[in-house]
């Protein structure tokens, strides 16, 4: 049994939940997030919340029970505050500058790095070693979030590179002579 999935996900004011054929969408002042629905999960859109519940008493079903509420959850969440990932840049001469919808990196490398912002999602540069994503879509800011992070991974030795704001980075002591 699930936990996590036996709670219904409460719908806040302002926001509303429909299903539309085989697509639950949830609509709140941040925009309209949407998913495609299991059918091996039951979905109830009520007026106070929506109830996930397994299809039927199969292994699977109910494997993707609490993942589902928590899908689920991380629309309603997303649509009311948001989600926001907060990266570190350490190194002499990395700085990051937000252009519009381009990110550019300057990481050490020949060239400037220059990323491309997808819709939905807002990248600012409060100062030049720091990069704040935010967005409604969780899985967006996440994934643009790694492939930033992934063009400098933080090394153990200097501890330069791109980290995600309170990761720790085990360093390590060098050659001794």
């Amino acid at each position: 049994m699930s936990r996590i999935g036996k709670k219904a996900v409460a719908v806040p004011a302002g926001v509303t939940a429909t299903v539309d054929g085989n697509k639950l969408s949830v609509k709140g002042p941040k925009g309209t997030l949407a998913m495609q629905m299991s059918d091996l999960i039951t979905y109830d859109v009520q007026s106070d919340g929506i109830a996930v519940q397994p299809a039927n008493d199969t292994k699977k079903a109910r494997a993707f029970w609490g993942m589902q509420r928590t899908m689920v959850q991380n629309l309603v969440t997303g649509v009311t505050e948001g989600f926001s990932k907060k990266l570190v840049i350490t190194g002499v001469g990395y700085r990051a500058a937000a252009q519009g919808r381009n990110l550019k990196l300057q990481l050490g490398y020949s060239h400037d790095v220059n990323i491309d912002v997808p819709e939905g999602i807002e990248v600012k540069t409060p100062d030049a070693t720091t990069v704040e994503i935010s967005g409604a879509d969780k899985q967006k800011v996440g994934q643009l979030a790694a492939e930033i992070r992934r063009w400098r991974k933080p090394e153990p030795y200097k501890g330069k590179g791109i980290k995600y704001d309170g990761e720790f980075i085990f360093r390590k002591e060098g050659k001794k002579k």
